[in-house]
């Protein structure tokens, strides 16, 4: 196959940018796209010219460091596919290919495709976990939590935290993430005694960070590669509420 791929440059948070293409004539189909991208590192690098910076790591589709926008869509055309899973074969030969880093305000640039996603990191942080402050673990299987139950912690604990909910939202809005990790513990017996400061917390870092807010258009999930709902934007909506009714207790 030969591509050719509109890359977006920039040296630095406060340089200029801009489109730059990258001609590539020996892609095989069942390449990834970041093996595309690797391809042409290589050969940029023995030019003794600047390689592109983007961010990845397990290539597998689980960490969600692979966050890129492909053809103006968050990890791309493919439906519940990571950039690192997403192979040439979806695209067709001699195809002019767009790659964009998430846009928004709370991902300031670092370089090229790399943006800083630290703000997920703070959200998670302020509340998205369950602190045991005195004595040891108590046995998993002591907790009886019904199957249904767990399935539905599970369907939400799946987000990996890539951003591309807020990439994909006109508004930049990070609740669908929040959402998932706010409902993944307050469905589960060990979340509960936290569970209105979690909400609160979170909630309030999440409004510190400078995400948006959501206006129910659906594009988040619509570009979740590990399909997340928009149910769980509900449940944050209700466990917001309930932790103010509590006085965030």
């Amino acid at each position: 196959m030969k591509l050719t791929l509109l890359v977006w440059r920039q040296a630095g948070p406060g340089a200029p940018g801009k489109m730059v293409p990258y001609a590539v004539d020996d892609v095989s189909p069942d390449m990834s796209f970041l093996e595309v991208l690797d391809v042409i590192n290589e050969r940029l690098i023995a030019r003794g010219e600047e390689p592109i910076v983007f961010d990845s790591d397990c290539r597998e589709g689980i960490c969600g460091m692979c966050g890129l926008v492909v053809n103006g869509v968050a990890h791309g055309p493919e439906h519940a596919t990571t950039v690192c899973q997403l192979h040439m074969r979806h695209f067709r030969d001699g195809e002019t290919i767009t790659v964009e880093p998430w846009r928004a305000r709370a991902f300031p640039p670092h370089k090229d495709l790399m943006v800083d996603r630290s703000a997920l990191d703070r959200i998670i942080a302020a509340g998205g976990y369950v602190s045991v402050n005195v004595g040891g673990a108590p046995e998993a299987n002591s907790l009886p939590v019904a199957r249904e139950v767990a399935e539905a912690a599970m369907d939400s604990a799946a987000c990996i935290g890539c951003g591309a909910c807020v990439a994909a939202c006109k508004n930049a809005s990070a609740v669908l993430f929040v959402g998932a990790k706010i409902r993944h513990l307050a469905l589960l017996p060990q979340g509960e005694p936290e569970r209105a400061r979690r909400a609160a917390a979170m909630v309030a870092q999440m409004d510190a960070e400078g995400f948006g807010n959501c206006s129910n258009e659906g594009e988040c999930e619509a570009v979740c590669p590990k399909e997340i709902r928009m149910l769980n934007i509900a449940k944050l909506r209700s466990e917001y509420a309930r932790a103010l009714w509590r006085g965030g207790k």
